[in-house]
């Protein structure tokens, strides 16, 4: 759930935030060099009948430059400022979750504290991570990564008393098709069903639970402390091409289909894509 913002300057101060914080104050160096200069130029006064309004308009620009080169680098300072202090909460964090019991670590920590958390441990495996809060429409996702010029989702979960269940595993994937991600994550403080489970085999989505965010925190944490290369996070596989057989029939496409009735109920078949015309058959292959 992403904060209620009340205007431009809030919109900027995020975006600014999302930086590193040496960005932020470089950002605010440079939009006070710029904007100065434009504030203190000499004004050119042309008294040629027909330029009145390239006068206005340089007047214009000269009295917003004025303003923005105080207004312009102190929101750049706050956003270094919020992102120095993100940053500084993330790794305090990250410190004593590491620090606490695999029973209870990741008890009593908020929603937005598990989305850092999680971010973090990212971070930790050398991906870029991009904090969206579930906001905008992009399904609900909160974190989009970047390793290797790809694109990775990621949807967080600190489910304490409830299952994952195949709902939202299904939706991720979705999304990461529509977004052209290489893989995506659904990360939880709890479990994930059977079900989810075996969705999520054999496609580009890695499930990880409570207990395993927590190992994976804690070995990358000591392998930062002692300058070592830690355990990595899983990378989701890409899926293995199908090969689509043809009819033995009519030599025409086959696509999979459900068995819905019979001893067979449940089972999986390629059948001709020409059914009820068709009715050639093979097994899976």
């Amino acid at each position: 759930m992403a904060r209620k913002r009340s205007g431009i300057a809030d919109d900027f101060i995020d975006i600014v935030s999302m930086l590193p914080w040496w960005v932020g104050c470089a950002l605010a160096l440079v939009s006070y060099v710029l904007l100065h200069r434009v504030a203190t130029q000499v004004m050119v006064v042309n008294t040629t009948p027909g330029h009145a309004s390239d006068l206005m308009v340089q007047s214009i620009w000269m009295g917003l430059a004025t303003g923005g080169q105080y207004f312009v680098p102190l929101l750049c300072l706050a956003g270094a400022a919020m992102s120095a202090y993100r940053r500084h909460q993330r790794q305090t964090l990250v410190a004593n979750v590491s620090s606490g019991k695999a029973a209870d670590a990741l008890d009593g920590i908020s929603w937005q504290e598990f989305e850092m958390l999680v971010g973090e441990a990212f971070r930790l495996q050398e991906y870029q991570v991009l904090e969206t809060g579930g906001a905008g429409a992009d399904g609900g996702v909160d974190l989009v990564l970047r390793k290797g010029g790809e694109k990775f989702l990621v949807q967080c979960k600190q489910w304490k008393a409830f299952t994952v269940g195949v709902t939202i595993v299904r939706e991720l994937y979705g999304v990461m098709a529509a977004n052209g991600a290489a893989g995506g994550f659904v990360v939880t403080s709890g479990r994930f069903t059977d079900e989810a489970k075996s969705f999520a085999l054999g496609r580009n989505v890695n499930l990880i639970d409570g207990p395993a965010l927590l190992k994976l925190i804690q070995q990358a944490r000591a392998a930062q402390q002692s300058g070592s290369k830690g355990p990595t996070m899983p990378t989701p596989a890409r899926p293995k091409a199908v090969i689509q057989p043809l009819c033995p029939s009519c030599s025409k496409p086959m696509v999979r289909r459900t068995a819905k009735k019979g001893s067979s109920a449940g089972s999986t078949f390629w059948g001709c894509v020409d059914f009820p015309a068709c009715r050639g058959t093979r097994q899976n292959v």
